[in-house]
Order: structure tokens, then sequence, then C-alpha cells
């Protein structure tokens, strides 16, 4: 008899260290909430705005978790210093991570990704790595090789 309560012991305090590992309370998530007021989808793409040096750019911007966190972050404003890569790329530090959903694809000019959850990266030119896509600018890739292949450049996010 003191067998089976031994074991009847055990499986109930199995269970509810299960229950209590897997309850919505013991998440860990992300201390980069998302501002009630910046919602993901249309509102969040209309109302992110990318600036490289002077310039306001035409930017696609896909609709996903990174994308609302991102433009949380930039709702003050975020400056970004970006840094020549590979003669492909600028990357840049976000100074802290946000959600990413990586997987393995193939970018093209004026593709704008995450990477390691805590760096955007601007193409003007091609790599195949895991990325989370954040959005495409639209120009093509002699004016992107033109604004980014130069020199080191220094990008901007806000909200309108």
């Amino acid at each position: 008899m003191k067998k089976i309560l031994t074991i009847l012991f055990i499986a109930i305090f199995i269970c509810i260290f299960v229950s209590c590992v897997n309850s919505p309370e013991s998440i860990n998530t992300n201390s980069n909430t998302i501002d009630p007021e910046i919602k993901q989808g249309d509102e969040v793409m209309k109302s992110l705005e990318l600036i490289i040096g002077d310039s306001a750019q035409n930017v696609t911007w896909e609709n996903n978790a990174s994308v609302s966190a991102l433009a949380n972050l930039a709702k003050d404003g975020l400056s970004i210093s970006m840094h020549k890569y590979g003669g492909f790329e600028q990357v840049g530090s976000l100074g802290q991570t946000i959600p990413s959903s990586d997987s393995r694809i193939t970018t093209s000019a004026g593709d704008i990704v995450l990477y390691s959850s805590n760096q955007i990266v601007i193409f003007y030119g091609s790599n195949t790595w895991a990325y989370t896509k954040l959005g495409h600018i639209n120009l093509t890739q002699s004016e992107l090789t033109e604004m980014l292949g130069n020199s080191d450049i220094t990008i901007t996010l806000k909200t309108k």
C-alpha cells in the first residue's frame, strides 16, 4: 500500500509540475511588449517609415510580429548605425532583441530582414541564410547599390 501511495504522490506531483510549466502565466514573454497603440497589420505597415540618410524610402512592410515590435521601438524615432558587410548588405544593431521567426530564405536587393533577433539588415545584393523578413525597399538594384554600397550609413525608423 505504501508503494502505491508513493507512486500516486509522484504521479500527482508530475502532473502539477507539468501543468505549471506549460501554463500561460509561466511562459517567459519578451519584455519588449507591443504598444497597444501600434497594432499588427495594415496600420503598422502604413505607419512605419524608413529614412536612409535624409531620404524617406518607399517600403512594403511584412505583416508579422517582428515588424510590430520594430514599430513599437520606432515610435519615438530609432537611429541605427549601419555597416557594410560582404559587399552586398548593410547591417546594424537594434540594441535589443525583438520577436523573430527565422527561416532559410534567399534575399534580393531591397530586402530588409531581421538577423539573430537583434540586427537589421538591408540588402543591395543577395544572400541565403536564416532571417525574418521585415520588408522590401521599392528601388532598383542599381539605385540601392548607389545608396548602400559606397560607405556605412545611418537609418532612422519612426512611426508617422
